[in-house]
């Protein structure tokens, strides 16, 4: 047994050293800046989800750019001299929201301004690839490929059934008749308010995606419906109706662009990323802190849940705010938000820490990424100036609690919970009985108290009443459009755009690009090797475990699963969420 042992515990002492050494070597190959040759094409191949922070990775290559790295990078494509212009390739995009999507044309359309041409060749066309690819000068499609443009649906998950099944009651209480995460687990369809609020969410993001590619591809918006009624196309019937310029291989985009044809040299966005800016003839001088929120907000540290994905710790970000604003050199501080809520104490916290920034004269601007809403909105409201994507989810704004009652499920397989308490309310949240009656009016009380402080926190900061504040609260979810019509946002943009405002606020001039100081900072391969390896048979092995699981699932799956688990697995018995439904399953 020892010799086994010893013998496995070598095995990983070698295999970890030589993949030291690889890594090593790879860093030292790659390390140096790339060389950029005069009229180069820069080449995007934007995929997945479009992350807003990149996971830790020890071994292995780990490819994936941000979003805020590839807008940065078409940014610094727009000055160098040396690129002529863009390829666009995209990939299958597999997030089931928009914003994200949207601020990446936004910067390839800024780009296209410049003067520099766009062209777009696609190997894959759903409605986001196409989405994207409408901004380019000129859209090409492989000849075997159909253009799946058909309009928008979402879709979400009702488990009351499954509970029924299973003998679980699920006893969850809200305040807004909108605040429709419970009804995932309260309801087998829709309810009424719940169905208003799901088509107008639906339709607002269809008319975005109308008018882009209206704009894009030079025709009427309604001629553009009418298209979308006749959709998926083959590629012929895409190119006869002007949704295409032309049916190509990627081979013989040289042949057909002449902007194309007499091209020196191409670079990967992954390359041209390690391209400073000051070989971009750039030169950056003032710092802005870019400060990311991404996930579920808790309390304690930041982690990542295999199902709920990335968490935000109060902990964790506070600690970052504090080091932001102890830097003399950070002129301004950005937050981009990319969360549905989660914990409504937590937010709390971080809405606190955010507050006293602000009020030591150094400029808060928010910046919403595809989620910013509940508890995600709530932290926003710290902010001097709010700034969403048109297809943002923020709103929210409303709270609620429960438990899942799991005596009847338990009573299925002869299992038993008997319980000995003292104090009245002891057993509040036991999992054996529905709550009674005064334990009821209790947590109404408190789940009351915390809508109405988030009321007044959002009446404050966007200088509405409170009244006005609950007519369009309620738990309601708003797309960014929406949102800023209401007067919950201050403008519509993405990252680039809260940067603006917040060169602004810090005096710094409008024509200057800025040094970015980017939290959680990138750790090194040494701090992020000593944690993972801190305990290899017990906390590894379980996340290695529960990750396989998982990977079987579909998305579908997953996102049922994760709202099943939510409130057990990352919170607290009895606590107050603030978080928005599980929406858009596409």
């Amino acid at each position: 047994m020892k010799r086994g042992v010893g013998f496995v515990l070598g095995f990983l002492l070698i295999a970890t050293l030589v993949s030291m050494t690889a890594m090593l070597v790879l860093y030292f190959a790659v390390g140096s800046e790339p060389d950029v040759a005069a009229h180069t094409t820069l080449v995007l191949r934007p995929g997945g989800d479009l992350p807003e922070v990149l996971p830790d990775i020890v071994f292995g290559a780990g490819d994936d750019l941000t979003i805020r790295a590839y807008v940065e990078l078409i940014r610094k494509a727009k000055t160098d001299q040396r690129i002529t212009g863009i390829l666009l390739k995209p990939g299958g995009l597999n997030s089931p929201f928009w914003a994200k999507v949207q601020e990446l044309r936004e910067a390839l359309d800024d780009f296209k301004r410049s003067g520099k041409y766009v062209h777009a060749w696609l190997e894959y066309a759903g409605d986001r690839e196409y989405f994207l690819a409408s901004v380019a000068d000129h859209v090409y499609l492989l000849p075997s490929a159909s253009l799946d443009l058909t309009g928008i649906a979402s879709y979400e998950v009702f488990l009351r059934g499954t509970f029924d099944w299973i003998g679980t009651y699920p006893d969850f209480l809200h305040v807004g008749d909108y605040k429709t995460a419970v009804n995932t687990y309260l309801e087998k369809a829709f309810t009424p308010a719940h169905r208003e609020m799901s088509e107008s969410l639906n339709r607002s993001q269809y008319q975005q995606l109308v008018r882009s590619i209206a704009d894009g591809r030079k025709k009427r918006e309604d001629e553009v419906r009418a298209l979308i009624d006749q959709g998926p196309f083959q590629p012929h019937d895409a190119l006869r109706l002007g949704l295409i310029d032309d049916v190509a291989y990627e081979d013989e985009l040289d042949d057909l662009e002449p902007d194309l044809a007499g091209e020196d040299d191409y670079i990967d966005a992954e390359d041209y990323a390690a391209v400073s800016w000051a070989a971009a003839g750039v030169s950056r001088r003032s710092t802005i802190a870019v400060i990311n929120a991404v996930g579920v907000i808790n309390s304690g540290g930041s982690g990542f849940d295999p199902l709920n994905g990335p968490v935000v710790g109060s902990d964790s970000l506070v600690e970052y705010i504090r080091e932001a604003r102890a830097n003399r050199a950070v002129k301004a501080i950005v937050l981009r938000v990319d969360s549905p809520g989660g914990s409504s104490t937590a937010s709390d916290v971080i809405w606190r820490e955010l507050s006293i920034s602000r009020n030591k004269d150094r400029p808060i601007i928010v910046s919403m990424s595809d989620l910013a809403a509940s508890g995600g909105y709530y932290i926003a409201l710290a902010g001097d100036a709010i700034v969403a994507q048109p297809g943002t989810l923020t709103g929210s704004i409303g709270v609620y609690t429960g438990k899942f009652v799991t005596t009847g499920s338990l009573d299925k397989i002869g299992a038993n919970i008997e319980v000995t308490s003292t104090g009245t309310r002891a057993e509040m949240n036991s999992p054996d009985r529905r709550f009674n009656a005064d334990e009821r009016a209790k947590i109404q009380e408190s789940m009351q108290a915390v809508y109405d402080q988030f009321v007044e926190r959002a009446a404050a900061a966007r200088h509405m009443t409170p009244e006005k504040i609950d007519e369009v609260g309620q738990g309601r979810v708003w797309t960014g459009e929406q949102a800023r019509e209401l007067g919950l946002v201050d403008e519509l943009g993405g990252l680039y755009t809260a940067i603006g405002l917040a060169k602004q606020r810090a005096r710094i001039p409008a024509d200057e690009e800025v040094q970015l100081i980017v939290y959680p900072p990138h750790r090194s391969f040494y701090e992020v090797l000593a944690d993972q390896l801190q305990s290899p048979v017990g906390r590894m092995k379980d996340a290695y475990t529960a990750d396989a699981v998982i990977q079987l699932l579909g998305p579908r799956e997953r996102r049922a699963l994760a709202a099943l688990l939510a409130p057990s697995r990352l919170f607290r018995s009895g606590q107050i969420l603030a978080h928005m439904p599980y929406v858009f399953v596409r």
